[in-house]
C-alpha cells in the first residue's frame, strides 16, 4: 500500500469520513469470520505452554508503542530473575530458516525490524517465526521462564496466561468499527477480556481515560545513538532549535515528530510505510540538515548510514500502580503452573 493509499485509510477511520460506511456488509462478513476463526482456533488448535505466556498487542491497524512496551516488560522480568523470551512473527524478515533465534550477527533483514530492536535494547533471547508456537516452544528448550509474544493478541493458536493490549490514546478506536470500515482487527468488547489496558498517553498534554481501568503510559526519549555504530549521545547532542531531516518508517510517524518538537526540534517529515525497507536512496534531500530516525528505522539503515546519522531511543514509562498488579497476576499463576523467578518445576 502506498503512502497516499494508508493516509486516505487512515483519514476515513479517524477523521470521519462517510464513504467507508459503504463497506458495511464486508465488516459483517469479517466480523462473522474472525468470530468463527477464534473460537475454533480456542478450541481445537490453541496450544498451551509449560511457562507463563504474556501476550502484547492492541485492538487497531498500526503503531501504538508496543515495542516499547515489550522491552519495558523485558527489562522488568529480567530485575524479578526471569529469564525472558519473546515471540515475534518477524514481519518482513527473511531468515535463513525457522524458528529463527535473533543473535549479533543477526541483520535487520534477516531477523526483521521489531525484532532485532528488542535484541539490542534488552539482549533478551527473541525467536521469529510465523509459528508462533514453534518459536515458542523454540525459546522454552532454551530455558526461558516466561514469554513475552509481540502484536499476539489476534494469534490464538498460541496460549496465554495474560493479556496486554496496548492503545492508542490520541486516535482512541477512529469510529469504532472493524475492518474495512475502522481500523480495529477485533470489536471493541474484546477490551473486556483482556488482563490489563495500557493507553498511550503520548501525544496528549493531559490523560484521557479510553477504557476503564486503564494504565496511562507515555513514551520518554532516552538518549541518541549514532546508526553507524551505535554509540550513544545525549539528548542535547541536536542542539535545541535545529532543523532536521526527520525520518520514520512507524506505524504512526506524527508521534515520532511531535516527540522531536516537545525536545524543541523543528522536523522536515519524511513517512515511510510502516516496516520500511530502507535503502540510501531514500535519503537524497534536497536541503543539508542533521538526519534522525527511530530506532526501529535505524536498524535497516546501519549497512549504509553516515557517521552522523542519529536515532532516538524513547522507554515506555508506565504508570507505577501496573508493576505490582502485573506480578501479582503472575504469583496468582504459581497455583497452576508452579511459577517461580529460577523456573523450577517447569
Amino acid at each position: 500500500m502506498s503512502n497516499d493509499q494508508e493516509a486516505r485509510w487512515l483519514d476515513a477511520w479517524y477523521g470521519g469520513k462517510r464513504w467507508v460506511f459503504w463497506l458495511l456488509p464486508l465488516e459483517g462478513l469479517f466480523r462473522v469470520i474472525s468470530f468463527v476463526r477464534r473460537a475454533f482456533i480456542r478450541r481445537f488448535r490453541q496450544k498451551k505452554l509449560p511457562v507463563p505466556v504474556i501476550v502484547v498487542g492492541n485492538l487497531s491497524v498500526g503503531g501504538t508503542g508496543k515495542t516499547p512496551v515489550i522491552i519495558a516488560l523485558v527489562n522488568h522480568l529480567q530485575t524479578r530473575g526471569f529469564k525472558v523470551g519473546v515471540v515475534s512473527r518477524g514481519y518482513g524478515s527473511r531468515a535463513p530458516e525457522y524458528p529463527y533465534v535473533v543473535t549479533a550477527a543477526s541483520s535487520a533483514e534477516q531477523a526483521g525490524d521489531e525484532p532485532l530492536s528488542i535484541w539490542r535494547a534488552t539482549g533478551c533471547a527473541v525467536c521469529i517465526d510465523a509459528n508462533r508456537v514453534a518459536a515458542a516452544r523454540t525459546l522454552v528448550q532454551s530455558g526461558c521462564t516466561v514469554l513475552l509474544s509481540d502484536d499476539g493478541l489476534q494469534h490464538y493458536r498460541l496460549g496465554r496466561d495474560i493479556e496486554i493490549a496496548v492503545l492508542d490514546a490520541a486516535r482512541g478506536m477512529g469510529n469504532g468499527h472493524c475492518l474495512p470500515v475502522g481500523p480495529l482487527r477485533e470489536a471493541q468488547a474484546r477490551l473486556q477480556e483482556v488482563d490489563f489496558v495500557v493507553a498511550n498517553q503520548t501525544q496528549l498534554d493531559g490523560e484521557v481515560a479510553v477504557a476503564p481501568g486503564a494504565y496511562h503510559m507515555r513514551l520518554q526519549p532516552r538518549h541518541w545513538f549514532r546508526v553507524k555504530n551505535l554509540e550513544r549521545l545525549a539528548l542535547d547532542a541536536v542542539p535545541s532549535g535545529s532543523r532536521v531531516h526527520a525520518v520514520a518508517g512507524i506505524g504512526n510517524p506524527q508521534r515520532f515528530f511531535d516527540t522531536l518538537a516537545r525536545l524543541n526540534l523543528a522536523p522536515q517529515p519524511h513517512i515511510y510505510p510502516d516496516h520500511h525497507a530502507f535503502t540510501a536512496a531514500n535519503f537524497s534531500f534536497n536541503t543539508r540538515l542533521p538526519v534522525v530516525m527511530t530506532s526501529k528505522d535505524a536498524v535497516k539503515c546501519q549497512s549504509f548510514a553516515k557517521p552522523d546519522w542519529l536515532a532516538l531511543e524513547v522507554e515506555a514509562v508506565i504508570d507505577k500502580k501496573f508493576w505490582p498488579a502485573l506480578d501479582a497476576a503472575l504469583s496468582a499463576l504459581s497455583g497452576s503452573q508452579q511459577v517461580t523467578a529460577k523456573g523450577s518445576n517447569l
